[in-house]
């Protein structure tokens, strides 16, 4: 006969076992979609702030994105809460914030003037950033060579949506006497798309490295930038864009020294070994037998 002291128990692990999957659930889990999900949100906004004609708020509600873009993806490696899932939906949210929404925003702004032209260019740029982004993420697993951990294949697609608007920012402070013009328009938005796509390393914040005793002066620049955004927006983003497009000529040289010192590095290893004695010859198979054993070299 079962004691009541028994019964009690078992009730008691019953309970638990109902309760343990609530109790092992964080909400700090949450919080990198949250952000990701917010960034999509504000894309989409942008779109119907271009739609009313309000086209500061649009450019507004596409940097936003950007900057909760920045954000998702380290606050998950510092939760450590990276996941499949938040890789594929950060993927679809910066194809509609930094690939649709910027095209449909320009479209509205000045590129309706060349009608179906305006739109094939607008389109093409979407293409772009789609293609951008679906090569970014066949990378995600492939191991890359230690001279371009530092460095990303093209313009990020956050930065071309930056890029892309920047003739927004020059008709917001000095009119829209050249920026707004369709033709002008429709280089430029070509020019970026072509970069997105392109071979050419850009700069990372990944491998970025601030000696210790530049952090005090970097620090302080950050605030005086952050000073004249609040004072002179458009021009200081649009000399920030200048500066981004000025420093992948210089990206591009540092890339290539650093490729060509790895070429250098890896060929020492082989005279050395060439001035070696040569290995025994291996002992020929028997008649009769397949081929060699694959050897774990191999793989």
């Amino acid at each position: 006969m079962r004691t009541p002291r028994v019964r009690m128990r078992r009730s008691r692990m019953r309970v638990r076992d109902r309760v343990r999957p609530l109790s092992g659930f964080s909400v700090n889990r949450l919080i990198p979609n949250v952000l990701t999900l917010l960034a999509l949100c504000a894309g989409m906004t942008a779109i119907r702030f271009a739609m009313t004609g309000n086209f500061p708020a649009a450019v507004y509600a596409i940097m936003i994105a950007g900057i909760l873009d920045g954000l998702d993806g380290r606050i998950a490696r510092l939760l450590k809460t990276t996941s499949r899932f938040g890789a594929e939906l950060d993927s679809l949210s910066d194809f509609v914030s930094f690939g649709v929404a910027p095209a449909a925003v320009l479209y509205l702004w000045t590129m309706s003037a060349l009608g179906g032209v305006g739109w094939a260019i607008v389109l093409f740029y979407a293409v772009c950033c789609a293609l951008r982004l679906a090569r970014f993420n066949t990378q995600l697993g492939v191991e890359l060579p230690p001279y371009a951990a530092g460095f990303f294949i093209g313009v990020p697609a956050p930065a071309g949506a930056i890029l892309v608007i920047m003739p927004m920012f020059a008709a917001f402070e000095w009119g829209d006497w050249i920026a707004r013009s369709p033709y002008v328009g429709a280089v430029w938005i070509a020019g970026v798309a072509l970069l997105m796509i392109s071979r050419v390393p850009t700069v990372s914040s990944k491998g970025i490295r601030i000696p210790h005793h530049l952090v005090m002066p970097t620090l302080l620049g950050i605030g005086i930038l952050a000073a004249f955004l609040t004072t002179a927006p458009w021009p200081t983003l649009t000399l920030v864009g200048i500066v981004y497009l000025a420093s992948i000529p210089l990206t591009l040289r540092a890339y290539r020294r650093l490729r060509a010192a790895s070429g250098v590095r890896k060929g020492e290893p082989v005279e050395v070994a060439a001035s070696a004695p040569a290995p025994p010859a291996p002992t020929p198979f028997p008649l009769g037998e397949g081929t060699a054993p694959t050897s774990d070299l191999r793989h």
